[in-house]
């Protein structure tokens, strides 16, 4: 079976930004499962992915437009510590997880720590950077009704909710 949308996707992966390794789904041991044509990719990655199976390897070259978007100038904006989990560990150079008034999260970066308020850079940290992938694909599968209801792939022995 092929990947593509509506397909639930098992796979290891080890991304490397400038040379250097970024995070791999090997440290935990378990896979990434996802259902593709739901955005829970960025655009390269998964596009990449499609019309492959299980037992592929493959290596991807991700430019920022089909990752994580061009750095943009300007985006430096002040905000109230209280929008931080743990504002008090905080320091310029940061990669920190900042909480959405309207809900969600961002991934951000310090840019300077205040008395009561933190700048952040808001850009993405792997903003304008080229992203590598090391790709194995360990399962491909039909995504059940509910998984595509719920948007989201539904991992073996994982809890439902």
């Amino acid at each position: 079976m092929k990947a593509g949308k509506d397909k639930v996707i098992a796979f290891h992966y080890t991304l490397t930004v400038d040379g250097e390794k970024v995070e791999s789904s090997h440290e935990n041991g378990q896979p990434l499962w996802i259902l593709l044509g739901h955005g829970q990719l960025i655009p390269g990655l998964e596009k990449a992915l499609e019309e492959h199976g299980a037992g592929d390897t493959l290596q991807v070259e991700i430019p920022p437009a089909e990752g994580y978007g061009e750095r943009q100038e300007g985006q430096i904006q002040r905000v109230p510590k209280k929008y931080f989990q743990d504002a008090k560990h905080l320091k310029p150079g940061t990669v920190t997880v900042l909480a959405l008034k309207q809900g969600g999260q961002r991934a951000v970066t310090v840019h300077k720590v205040g008395m009561s308020t933190v700048d952040v850079d808001l850009n993405h940290p792997m903003a304008g950077k080229m992203l590598n992938f090391d790709v194995a694909i360990q399962e491909v599968r039909d995504a059940t009704e509910e998984e595509i209801q719920h948007g989201h792939a539904h991992p073996p022995g994982a809890e439902a909710h």
